[in-house]
């Protein structure tokens, strides 16, 4: 069985979860018996191609083999280009110029660009939606140069669903979306980008499965997007331990260290953290807290920790990658995660098997696997507290969950996870 997976990143060039996922996901699957091609849009040429052959999309021009013509691929694939610039307030009749408007600028672009390749940052930037755009453009292109040997498509998160979509309009082959996040998990209910939200929304309905990474995020795609029930599958995420060496670092504090690890954004609830930590320090001074990573709710978060007048027992080290991950990992007494909305969150996975003991809210996919975290609202914050308080303070407590939380997260494997996705391709290709 062989797989055709669009992703947007891959180790070692990863800006958060979804790459490290990704290589969980396609190294399970060789153990399994499952080839993949897993196409991205920038590769750097580095990557690790022993469990997946990686199809960098800026080396492929826009062509199809002489198979289809440019008018007819554009029949098939419907969704080129997403306009940055949305104009919500038009009247009918100017909408529907509008949309004739650009369809024709669409087939005179392509045209231009037929035979060309694309170089694609793969980046998160300001033209991110063009790239999007661009590259399911190359998918349709890389689905026909494989479409006798690959048996499904499986894309991950949004900015692949078009590309997804592209390729199964084009081969006539199963497409399955993985959901490692949503709109809703980004941003508040009455904040979302309604742009991203059309998209996930086209890739869930033209999915053949829809897999999410826990139930949580499930209830979602169903009571959100409106998706049959029927076709939407639970994988919950693991980790991949394997290339990981225990690490041990020298500490020049002798205060213990609680750390939040992630983006500073409304989604993973920094406020929280520092509301909490603030109640901590009243009760607990030999105790530093640090907030490891970026995002825009960062300089909001270092006010908030100056108003609360905590700023000599709070750090913020900026984005970690690598190593530095494992050392954080290595010098914390006690991770946490209080995330507003988290379809999974491998993090506090992460953390455990660094035998640290966690908090997590109950608002994550992580709390329907883990037994040995605690757990807690996210706006619960004197719970936090209580749960943060007790971690530093009662060393049997500590003990106890830092060693049942080890041997759970190294029972978590993506040889299990991957195995429920090769059951999930066989229904499809029966």
């Amino acid at each position: 069985m062989k797989v055709l997976m669009f992703g947007w990143e891959f180790p070692p060039h990863i800006a958060g979860g979804l790459g490290t996922a990704c290589y969980g996901i396609v190294k399970g699957l060789a153990y399994n018996g499952v080839e993949t091609l897993f196409v991205m849009p920038s590769a750097s040429g580095d990557e690790d191609q022993s469990s997946a052959r990686i199809i960098n999309a800026s080396d492929v021009a826009v062509d199809f083999l002489e198979e289809l013509n440019p008018n007819t691929f554009l029949e098939k694939v419907q969704f080129l280009h997403i306009g940055t610039n949305m104009l919500p307030y038009l009247d009918p009749q100017d909408f529907h110029e509008l949309v004739e408007t650009e369809r024709k600028r669409q087939v005179r672009d392509f045209k231009l660009n037929y035979g060309q390749k694309y170089k694609f940052s793969g980046k998160y930037g300001s033209n991110l939606l063009e790239e999007v755009a661009r590259y399911a453009m190359v998918a349709g292109t890389i689905a026909l140069q494989h479409k006798n040997e690959v048996d499904v498509i499986h894309a991950h998160d949004w900015l692949t669903y078009p590309a997804g979509i592209a390729a199964k309009q084009v081969i006539n082959k199963p497409l399955v979306v993985h959901v490692h996040a949503t709109s809703f998990d980004r941003s508040s209910d009455n904040n979302i980008d309604t742009r991203v939200y059309d998209i996930e929304k086209r890739g869930m309905e033209a999915a053949d499965k829809v897999i999410t990474v826990s139930d949580l995020t499930r209830n979602i795609v169903i009571n959100k997007y409106g998706i049959n029930p029927d076709k939407v599958v639970t994988v919950h995420n693991a980790v991949d331990f394997s290339s990981r060496d225990e690490m041990q670092v020298e500490r020049a504090l002798k205060e213990k260290i609680v750390t939040f690890l992630g983006r500073i954004t409304f989604q993973k609830g920094p406020e929280y953290f520092i509301d909490a930590a603030a109640k901590v320090l009243k009760r607990c001074h030999n105790v530093r807290f640090v907030m490891a990573g970026s995002g825009d709710m960062m300089n909001r978060a270092i006010r908030h920790v100056a108003r609360l007048g905590i700023s000599d027992k709070f750090h913020f080290t900026g984005f970690l990658r690598g190593s530095d991950v494992q050392k954080m990992f290595a010098l914390s007494d006690v991770y946490v995660m209080p995330s507003v909305s988290e379809p999974f969150g491998i993090s506090p996975l992460e953390a455990m098997r660094s035998n640290v003991p966690s908090v997590i809210s109950k608002q994550s996919g992580a709390a329907e696997v883990l037994k040995y975290a605690f757990k807690v609202d996210f706006w619960d914050v004197d719970t936090m507290a209580d749960q943060i308080y007790a971690l530093l303070n009662y060393s049997a407590l500590s003990h106890f969950a830092a060693n049942q939380g080890y041997d759970e997260v190294n029972s978590l494997k993506w040889n299990n996870a991957t195995l429920k996705m090769k059951q999930i391709y066989e229904t499809l290709i029966k």
